[in-house]
């Protein structure tokens, strides 16, 4: 007779409860499985023991040495000096949220993919959001590129969608990564200048590097100055592959789009809210979603028949085209919602490790050597910067799924794995995971046939490197084409080798010859009669004269590339100042204030001191900022209350002056009680007010001036939503 298992007791009986399976309704609840929450708990070590003393070491007298013997104090402190991991060579500085993904529709035709055929599961997700060149301690709103990374935690194991906010990028080919964020970075001599490509060795690289020439009309666009990660498009920037269940294939381009349109800031402004407030857009991420004002984004994706791989007058392969939307029109599959904020930065935000590498059943790879490149790199990034191959285990990076492998040991292996067999397969322990079968679901990688020479060559259609740069520059609105004048003067102006800026007006020629002029006008300079020689790497690998295709008949505009097409419906979330003071009719306040809240906007008051301001009625009006501690660049829009005393007061005040001064520099929307027109009489801009303050008038110049009653706030609302007057700005005065 068999001996019956004696039970098991203390922590080998902990270990299996640990272990055990959960109940499928926790699933979500496994993403942060090791949340902890010390309120009311006795203070111990990392071993469990008891502390009787955190408030001093242990020493020799009161006033002696301090003791080797001190394994607290030793602790805490060898913790404290090992709690700060390498930060990420980009993409370093970073915001995150947890949300939920819902589909609309299944979509059974094109993959197999079980996140997007089922449209009774909301699949949970971690989104993080960056900036590509700064450190981690650098400004939210410097001029850059924005990570776009979505982890989906689906019931077939994690699938990253790992994108920016621009859908192109600078380089064709992998092996060019190190150099191009090399040339970025701080230059190596003396670490200037932080989160800016405003230098010599950026544009150096650029120069010589025609390939990037689309990128950069991205990056030097608002595109590159979002006024939110909430009004900013995600891309996942390379063409993959969705896979049936009948193993038939379609190109996919997937693409964020954001329900409340695609807004930036003015350049300007950029930089004085790097001084106001550097956390501007991790702050505002933060408390949209504290205040229940969720950020949401709909999934969208370009199909593209396998058989169409070559209808196109570029090739799907190369990362620095776009496929246009009225080529290929996106479709919206389902929404995303970001709904929880993170419960430690560190853990979550700064542990998490996205892999393009990580895909589920029916999302696979193309040959894009941009993307192939990446396969490589992320795992490599994530052993050093996590310390080593367990940083799957980190909880933010466990998928919900069980995980079941002979993987064994490393740096901090958190998975207590039991039995003798660490391999496959084996006999012994019954520690034998089975491979899945792929009519169970296992993967298994699309089935591309190749016949072709080992080469280190690219193809000749990948040479286009002009045509989509003037795409995008001519669909751009003139406020916008201005805007991208000014970033590559700005850019250029930094740069201090003369041949740098003389060659990247040659690009710039090839692009638009009129934005060349423009530029070269501002830099002092003149156009080159001869276009510079643009030094390239053939496939010979020796520098050479390099011209590059052009492409006849190709688009010439598209409107899904310029901001001023965007949605333009919503105030949610956006942020008025409204400017008062004692004396400040207490009705106009709340009239506007409920009026604007309503449509989910959010209202702060600004007056000259903190606390509490006494309104015409002896009524309390409870204030946010002070002129000191608020500035119109941290708002969408201004509202001047009525009420004598207060006007008079806020026309005599020399920083609320300056407020509207600058909020009307910014092109945003500017209104006042008819008590407070001495106010904006005040300010510079008085002699450009319109002749009346018709419907038509206010929504062309986002200026509105009468009675806050039911029509007044219904026009604010709609200057509101229309979020800039961008025309406000002089016309070019530039000799052609």
């Amino acid at each position: 007779m068999a001996k019956k298992p004696s039970p098991k007791m203390g922590t080998e009986a902990a270990i299996d409860k640990q272990l055990a399976p959960q109940p499928e309704n926790t699933k979500t609840q496994s993403l942060a499985p090791h949340t902890a929450d010390a309120a009311g708990e006795q203070m111990n070590t990392n071993t469990g023991l008891p502390i009787n003393d955190d408030q001093n070491s242990l020493k020799a007298g009161d006033r002696g040495p301090s003791l080797l013997e001190d394994f607290l104090f030793r602790e805490k402190m060898t913790h404290f000096d090992h709690e700060r991991i390498p930060e990420r060579v980009v993409h370093a500085r970073g915001s995150g949220a947890h949300g939920v993904f819902k589909l609309y529709k299944p979509l059974t035709e094109y993959t197999k993919a079980a996140f997007l055929n089922n449209t009774d599961v909301e699949t949970p997700v971690f989104v993080r959001f960056s900036t590509v060149a700064g450190s981690r301690g650098s400004t939210d709103l410097a001029r850059d590129v924005r990570g776009f990374a979505a982890k989906f935690y689906t019931t077939e194991g994690n699938f990253d969608l790992v994108g920016n906010n621009m859908p192109v990028f600078f380089i064709q080919d992998a092996v060019k990564f190190p150099d191009l964020v090399h040339a970025v970075k701080p230059e190596p001599d003396n670490e200037i200048p932080q989160a800016a490509s405003a230098h010599d060795t950026f544009w150096d690289f650029i120069s010589l590097m025609p390939e990037s020439a689309h990128m950069i009309m991205w990056a030097m666009s608002d595109r590159a100055i979002p006024r939110s990660y909430r009004m900013m498009e995600g891309f996942g920037v390379h063409t993959f592959r969705l896979i049936n269940a009948e193993g038939k294939a379609s190109f996919v381009k997937f693409h964020w789009k954001p329900l409340l349109g695609v807004h930036s800031v003015a350049w300007d402004e950029a930089q004085n809210i790097s001084g106001k407030d550097p956390d501007f857009h991790r702050r505002d991420l933060w408390d949209a979603i504290e205040s229940g004002n969720f950020p949401e984004y709909e999934l969208g994706l370009q199909i593209i028949p396998e058989e169409d791989e070559f209808k196109y007058d570029f090739d799907l392969l190369d990362s620095t085209k776009l496929v246009p939307e009225e080529l290929v029109p996106v479709q919206r599959v389902g929404k995303l919602t970001l709904n929880r904020n993170p419960d430690n930065f560190f853990a979550e935000t700064e542990q998490i490790a996205y892999h393009i590498g990580h895909v589920v059943p029916g999302i696979d790879f193309t040959n894009d050597p941009l993307l192939q490149g990446r396969l490589f790199s992320y795992t490599d990034t994530q052993l050093t910067r996590l310390g080593g191959p367990n940083f799957q285990e980190i909880p933010i990076n466990r998928p919900i799924v069980p995980v079941h492998n002979n993987q064994r040991d490393g740096f901090m292996r958190q998975t207590i794995n039991r039995g003798k067999t660490s391999y496959n397969p084996n006999s012994l322990s019954g520690n034998d995971p089975q491979q899945v079968k792929e009519s169970a679901g296992g993967f298994v990688s699309y089935r591309e046939r190749i016949e072709a020479r080992k080469e280190r060559l690219r193809n000749k259609s990948f040479f286009d490197h002009f045509s989509q740069a003037r795409l995008f520059f001519n669909s751009q609105s003139d406020p916008e084409k201005n805007h991208i004048v000014d970033a590559l003067t700005f850019e250029l102006g930094k740069v201090k080798t003369i041949a740098i800026r003389e060659r990247m007006l040659g690009i710039l020629v090839q692009i638009d010859k009129d934005l060349a002029t423009q530029v070269a006008y501002g830099l002092g300079l003149h156009l080159p009669d001869v276009l510079p020689t643009n030094q390239s790497i053939p496939a010979d690998g020796n520098p050479a004269d390099y011209q590059s295709v052009q492409v006849d008949g190709a688009l010439s505009k598209s409107e899904a590339l310029s901001m001023a097409n965007t949605v333009k419906d919503t105030i949610k979330s956006r942020k008025i100042a409204l400017l008062a003071a004692d004396g400040a009719d207490a009705n106009s306040v709340k009239t506007v204030k409920d009026a604007l809240t309503a449509q989910g906007a959010t209202v702060e008051v600004v007056a000259p001191r903190q606390g509490f301001i006494i309104a015409e009625d002896d009524s309390k009006i409870e204030v946010d900022h002070s002129f000191l501690t608020a500035a119109s660049v941290l708002f969408d829009a201004v509202y001047v209350a009525g009420g004598n005393n207060a006007v008079a007061t806020l026309e005599a005040e020399a920083n609320a002056v300056h407020f509207l001064n600058e909020a009307f520099k910014h092109c945003k929307p500017i209104a006042a009680a008819e008590e407070a027109m001495q106010v904006i009489d005040a300010t510079y801009f008085s002699k450009k007010l319109p002749p009346d303050f018709s419907e038509d008038s206010v929504l062309r110049e986002g200026i509105l001036v009468g009675k806050p009653d039911k029509l007044f706030a219904e026009l604010l609302t709609k200057m509101i939503a229309q979020h800039r007057f961008w025309e406000r700005e002089k016309p070019r005065l530039i000799p052609a």
